[in-house]
């Protein structure tokens, strides 16, 4: 059994196959690095938005393993630290969009993992929270970064400083998840999402999501400057020209990510 299980496709699912919790440990996050390559390596036209989710109905993730942490004191620990950071950072940098569907928990690098993904939809029991102070530890996959560009500086410090756990409801107030839908639902919310974001022009999506996550760790001006250059690419691909004479016929596009 494969600890990371992929479907290719236009939307793609990612699925953390270790239930009932899926645990973060190293052979998930090995095999999480092993199906991200597999992503990033797909062409725009074939693989356009992927969904993220875990196996179960108890668990998106619950995060790393609590009865592990001895083994990773001391210089030990910074190599598996060091894989967490990667593969989280692999995930974030995907080109084509990501959606989290979380059912059940989404705690610690669990949620982590869904902070990576640009879309987050929760069915209406799920838990959300970093509660890694509880346990006298910090968060280590981004947690303490990706979190306040989400909710806010204020809001991020709230959950972080008292690892209090959210039900979905107060998630979605927040703006932690984008939304909440009936219990055992999130994956097929994702995959409508998924399949309305893979009908437009695949070179287009990818280079807005792009622009939209480096717009806060950049100057409003440098912000402009690269719209340019993206729509000087854009502009230059028959996809722009296949939009511009659907639109004219009043027909359905039909984009090939060229």
């Amino acid at each position: 059994m494969s600890l990371v299980e992929l479907e290719l496709g236009e939307v793609s699912q990612l699925t953390l196959n270790d239930p009932p919790l899926n645990l973060v440990s190293a052979g998930l996050l090995s095999a999480l690095e092993t199906a991200l390559a597999r992503l990033q390596a797909a062409a725009p036209a074939d693989v356009r938005a992927v969904v993220i989710t875990g196996s179960g109905e108890r668990a998106f993730s619950v995060g790393s393993n609590v009865k592990e942490f001895e083994a990773h004191r001391g210089p030990q620990g910074r190599a598996r630290f060091e894989l967490e950071a990667r593969v989280a950072q692999r995930l974030a940098s995907l080109a084509m969009p990501t959606i989290a569907a979380i059912e059940g928990s989404a705690l610690g690098g669990g949620l982590e993992i869904a902070l990576c993904c640009d879309l987050r939809i929760a069915g209406e029991s799920a838990q959300l929270g970093l509660p890694e102070v509880r346990l006298a530890v910090t968060p280590g996959t981004g947690g303490t970064q990706r979190l306040p560009r989400v909710v806010g500086l204020a809001r991020a410090k709230e959950l972080l400083l008292t690892g209090r756990i959210l039900s979905a409801r107060e998630a979605e107030r927040m703006a932690l998840v984008n939304e909440v839908v009936p219990a055992g639902g999130a994956v097929d919310r994702a995959r409508e999402i998924g399949a309305e974001i893979a009908e437009r022009g695949p070179l287009a999506v990818r280079e807005v999501k792009a622009l939209v996550d480096r717009a806060l760790d950049t100057t409003l001006e440098e912000g402009h400057d690269a719209e340019v250059e993206a729509s000087v690419r854009i502009f230059a691909t028959q996809d722009m020209l296949e939009g511009a004479q659907a639109f004219r016929e009043k027909r359905n596009p039909h984009y090939k990510g060229r």
